[in-house]
């Protein structure tokens, strides 16, 4: 596994994102609030987290739901995965979304949503008339069954 060194400004008065066990694919980011925020059920906010990320271009970052938080609270990261691009210089927010059916208050603090750290390839696309054919074919959604 090889690391790659990212920059970051942080305006926060808590801890920087990071791993929380040694296998963790994602860093959790906590939440930036001066009041507690509360959000009904189906409403969305963007939730400042008071951080700023200078990466190299062969990455982005991705914006991902805490699953604890989806299972017990029903709170998502509504654009999933959301991702910050290289040369995107502003504050890092996210995006949650109140899926339950009851109120939930977020806090100055807790951890919201985690970001995953991934390499980026750059594609040249070719105009041409048709494309080679496949066995999928164009069948789309649910075209290779459940089971």
């Amino acid at each position: 596994m090889s690391l790659h060194d990212v920059k970051i400004v942080s305006k926060s008065r808590h801890d920087a994102p990071s791993y929380q066990t040694a296998g963790a694919s994602g860093m959790d980011v906590r939440a930036v609030l001066e009041a507690p925020l509360t959000l009904a059920p189906m409403q969305r906010a963007l939730v400042p987290t008071g951080i700023f990320l200078e990466m190299d271009q062969s990455l982005e970052c991705q914006v991902r739901p805490r699953s604890g938080l989806a299972l017990k609270k029903g709170i998502t990261v509504l654009n999933t995965p959301g991702t910050i691009d290289a040369d995107y210089r502003g504050e890092v927010g996210i995006i949650l979304v109140n899926l339950s059916a009851e109120d939930v208050t977020i806090t100055d603090g807790e951890r919201i949503a985690q970001l995953v750290f991934c390499k980026v390839e750059k594609v040249n696309l070719i105009q041409v008339q048709e494309l080679g054919s496949s066995e999928r074919g164009e069948g789309g959604f649910g075209s290779t069954g459940v089971k």
